[in-house]
């Protein structure tokens, strides 16, 4: 949902209160509980901790990140994987593929160690 263009773009003023005066390059990582306040161009290099529902996530604030909010860059929900019979195989069979590879390396670099043995030309 937009905000109305009249009321202009919302920023907690503590936040604002938290950076006053300070330069980003020296500045602690400022913890916030503040998910919905959007960045402002002055907090642009700050590192801002975000809370997630359950801890601090570290967000370097970038040029790029100006007119987004906070909580955009704090995800409150961590995906595991898609489970199921055909996804254990799937797996099973690229952990043997790449076990595969691995010994062909090494048996072609063993190989060529047995044609010339060192200090033979």
């Amino acid at each position: 949902m937009a905000r109305s263009l009249k009321k202009g773009p919302y920023v907690d003023a503590k936040l604002l209160k938290k950076i006053e005066g300070k330069k980003p390059q020296t500045a602690e990582t400022i913890r916030t509980w503040a998910r919905r306040s959007q960045i402002a161009p002055e907090m642009v290099g700050f590192k801002f901790g975000v809370y997630n529902g359950k801890t601090h996530i570290d967000v370097l604030v970038s040029e790029d990140m100006v007119g987004h909010r906070l909580g955009e860059f704090s995800p409150t929900k961590r995906f595991t994987r898609h489970g199921g019979k055909m996804q254990k195989e799937m797996e099973t069979k690229a952990k043997e593929a790449e076990i595969a590879a691995a010994q062909a390396a090494k048996a072609a670099t063993d190989a060529s160690a047995n044609k010339n043995p060192a200090g033979k030309k």
